[in-house]
């Protein structure tokens, strides 16, 4: 053999090699290596086989820590699937629901790192549902948090997953809960003996002034609550677009407190219009009657428009919805602040990720 063709040789195979070699030490950030030109990029990903992952959850009352959790799920792979454990599973489990299945589906497609979405997941994974994940949905790993998820019966749910060996963990997040979001409603049912003056306003100024801070042990103790929240700006970053709007586009403002982000808030950003906008559901609507109307100046500009809410929730709903069971709440909060406090006593490090 010539030494011309010896040294192609050689040089192609040596291209291939750091090709190979930089898609899999580089490929996890999407950027195609330095010196490799696109169209290589773009063939070596297709013959790259996309790592599916999926996660479950009952997703009620939908706040940052469930948001952050399928973040990293979807970091552990290529397309993140999100089951949503129907309302029969969740009471037949843990109590009933405060947002209802249509609600709760809402909310997780309208998270950014969500893919696809099977709707009334059951709430452990069976023998018949891990086999239907992996042969229909080609589901490669199932993830879950790091504090334990057990069943009635005392078992853990995701068993079958670990003994399959396709099952990964990621970190809780820190400082946020549902257990501590109820809490803070079930407070409002105790200041009944100081007012019961619960109109639609006072009970969520009640709830967002934090007078539920004070209580620790989901509703039973008046001891006082450490707050383990610790986001980092390295973690809050990853929830914007990491863009800014084009020169022709049209911007579309909207305000409101988002306190207990719910449903609602998510259908009312489906609107196109380059004006700015209030929704008729609001916790009030008496602005224009105010002497000092917050949007004095868009109405002078003509470019103020109340649209019609695509759905009647507010702050003060979600509550009502908690108050009105506060029973079967305040006894759930109980069990799950227990299971809390332990899994804060027990943990070994913080995760900035």
């Amino acid at each position: 053999m010539s030494k011309i063709p010896s040294t192609y040789l050689i040089g192609g195979a040596v291209a291939v090699a750091v090709a190979v070699g930089l898609y899999l030490g580089v490929a996890k950030n999407g950027i195609p290596p330095q010196g490799l030109g696109r169209g290589l990029w773009r063939k070596i990903k297709k013959k790259k086989k996309a790592v599916r992952v999926y996660m479950d959850g009952c997703f009620d009352m939908m706040h940052y820590g469930h948001c952050n959790a399928l973040r990293q799920a979807r970091a552990l792979g290529d397309q993140l699937v999100v089951g949503v454990v129907s309302d029969a599973e969740i009471i037949a489990n843990k109590g009933p629901p405060v947002t209802p299945l249509h609600e709760r589906m809402i909310m997780v497609k309208a998270v950014k790192w969500v893919d696809e979405v099977i709707c009334d997941a059951p709430y452990a994974i069976t023998e018949d549902f891990m086999k239907k994940l992996f042969d229909e949905y080609n589901i490669d790993y199932i993830i879950h948090g790091d504090d334990p998820c057990v069943l009635p019966d005392g078992t853990d749910a995701y068993a079958l997953a670990k003994k399959a060996g396709r099952y990964k963990q990621i970190k809780r997040t820190e400082g946020v809960s549902s257990t501590d979001i109820v809490g803070r409603m079930l407070l409002c049912v105790r200041e009944r003996s100081v007012s019961d003056n619960h109109n639609h306003s006072s009970l969520q100024r009640q709830f967002s002034h934090g007078q539920g801070q004070k209580f620790e042990d989901g509703g039973s103790g008046s001891g006082t609550r450490i707050s383990h929240f610790l986001p980092t700006s390295r973690r809050i970053v990853q929830f914007s677009n990491g863009k800014g709007p084009g020169p022709d586009a049209h911007i579309v403002y909207i305000d409101g407190a988002f306190d207990l982000f719910h449903a609602g808030h998510v259908e009312i950003t489906t609107f196109d219009i380059s004006l700015v906008v209030h929704g008729t559901v609001a916790e009030s609507n008496d602005f224009q009657k105010e002497e000092d109307n917050p949007y004095a100046v868009p109405i002078s500009l003509g470019i103020f428009k109340v649209l019609e809410s695509p759905l009647d929730i507010t702050t003060t709903t979600i509550i009502r919805r908690i108050v009105a069971n506060h029973e079967a709440y305040q006894k759930r909060n109980e069990k799950k602040a227990a299971s809390e406090r332990r899994y804060y006593e027990e943990k070994t490090y913080v995760s900035g990720d």
